[in-house]
């Protein structure tokens, strides 16, 4: 049962995506909103890795959701008023963390389904 909800959740979010119109974002903000998908991303994969290993904690999953993307848009916003792209630090610290935990999904979904098979 636990297992459903996550795809009950995708499915609503894709229903409701369809039915709203488009929403546009203007450019400048772009760089924002492309670092805290990817922040949320990251907490999301980390979250569905700590379920299979089985210690998922929800008030981790909470913050440590608020506080990646916080951080990752302050850290866009700090880079932009320096002139320096920090965003691209963002992004690759970001990336790196979401393959590692694909990585370990993926362990732990062989290690579930194909442990006893030769």
């Amino acid at each position: 049962m636990f297992y459903v909800l996550p795809l009950l959740g995708v499915c609503i979010g894709l229903i409701i995506g369809y039915i709203l119109p488009p929403i546009n974002i203007p450019v400048v903000y772009t760089r924002y909103i492309s670092v805290a998908f990817l922040a949320g991303l990251d907490t999301v994969t980390g979250a569905w890795r700590a379920g299979l290993e089985h210690n998922f904690c929800l008030s981790t999953f909470i913050l440590g959701f608020t506080t990646n993307t916080a951080l990752a848009a302050f850290l866009t916003y700090t880079g932009d008023k320096m002139g320096v792209d920090f965003y691209l630090a963002v992004v690759v610290t970001f990336g790196v963390r979401v393959f590692t935990n694909f990585a370990a999904i993926r362990r732990c979904l062989y290690k579930l389904y194909f442990s006893g098979t030769k």
